[in-house]
């Protein structure tokens, strides 16, 4: 073996040091080229496409937030058959009108909200009364159906 029958890949892991004489490989202009506004210092170019419309302005604005935004991330949505299936559990008596606060105390309702509106998904098989900020008008015939009642608050 001799000296010159090795292979030996040295790569140096240190960046080039820019702007230290000629010898460097970097020197005088730092591999930025001559004048111009990429050579100076201070360079923000980020979506500047020399004089042409830039892309994010060509493209249209999209979305807004509507005025019921707020008042519909404050109700509570909470359908028939979750309700009915809390009774068949003995989770929820129907002696109590059931309002928010009652869905709160059992969980069955985050408390984050202030207000309570039922869905007509599932069936109604017991009687109970309901208070409530909004319900759909097929809930509310099976609530009265069944034999309950729904008190609306406003």
């Amino acid at each position: 073996m001799k000296l010159n029958n090795l292979k030996l890949k040295i790569k140096s892991k240190e960046k080039k040091r820019l702007g230290r004489g000629i010898g460097s490989g970097k020197g005088k202009t730092s591999g930025r080229g001559h004048k111009g506004q990429k050579s100076r210092s201070g360079v923000a170019i980020k979506s500047f496409e020399g004089g042409q419309m830039p892309l994010y302005r060509r493209l249209p604005k999209r979305g807004f937030k509507s005025l019921n935004y707020k008042k519909k991330r404050n109700t509570a949505i909470i359908n028939l058959s979750k309700i009915q299936e809390s009774l068949n559990k003995k989770k929820i008596s129907t002696k109590n009108r059931l309002d928010l606060s009652t869905l709160q105390k059992y969980h069955l309702v985050g408390k984050k909200y202030n207000k309570l509106k039922i869905l007509a998904t599932g069936d109604v098989k017991e009687k109970f009364d309901v208070e409530v900020n909004s319900i759909s008008n097929s809930a509310k015939k099976k609530i009265e159906k069944s034999g309950g009642q729904v008190f609306l608050i406003k």
